[in-house]
């Protein structure tokens, strides 16, 4: 993110803030999966061999639901939170907001499970869990720092919204 961007979203007194080395991390772990994925993937292919346990015919249709699920959280959870300005401050619990706390993230851990889906790769896998991880702990820093602004009011949203998946009922 360009350090005009930064500090165009760090003044909105709507938005309650993210962790500092949030967008570096994410992008630090981008690559490295992909790196990692790619090069066991099609060069060393030290661990896809249960890819030819599992057959593409149930992997395909299940990399194209997480995908089009990724990108329609992810986008829709960006337009709602920096779409538009909010005049008055206060807890976003629309729209994918309702569904899971961190759509954004959660669309971004299904990309990666698709991208593993792909190949079958187990290294994949072992980064793939470090990126969970740090999803984890960039959510519950943000939580933080979202329960200091609005207090009661998120506290109630954590009540009614799981974290990472959805209800099937209400």
């Amino acid at each position: 993110m360009s350090e005009g961007l930064r500090k165009k979203i760090q003044d909105r007194e709507d938005l309650a803030g993210e962790y500092k080395l949030g967008d570096a991390g994410q992008l630090i772990l981008l690559f490295i999966f992909f790196f990692v994925w790619a090069a066991d993937s099609f060069f060393l292919r030290i661990s896809t061999f249960l890819s030819s346990y599992i057959r593409w015919y149930f992997r395909i249709p299940l990399v194209i639901f997480f995908m089009i699920v990724s990108g329609y959280l992810a986008q829709n959870g960006l337009k709602q939170v920096f779409g538009k300005i909010r005049e008055e401050p206060r807890v976003v619990d629309q729209g994918v907001f309702g569904l899971v706390r961190h759509p954004i993230y959660l669309g971004a851990v299904l990309f990666y499970l698709a991208m593993i889906l792909t190949t079958v790769s187990l290294l994949a896998v072992v980064i793939f869990l470090i990126i969970a991880g740090f999803y984890q702990y960039l959510a519950k820093y943000e939580e933080k720092l979202l329960l200091n602004k609005f207090g009661s009011e998120y506290r109630d949203y954590m009540d009614r919204v799981p974290m990472w998946l959805p209800r099937l009922r209400k």
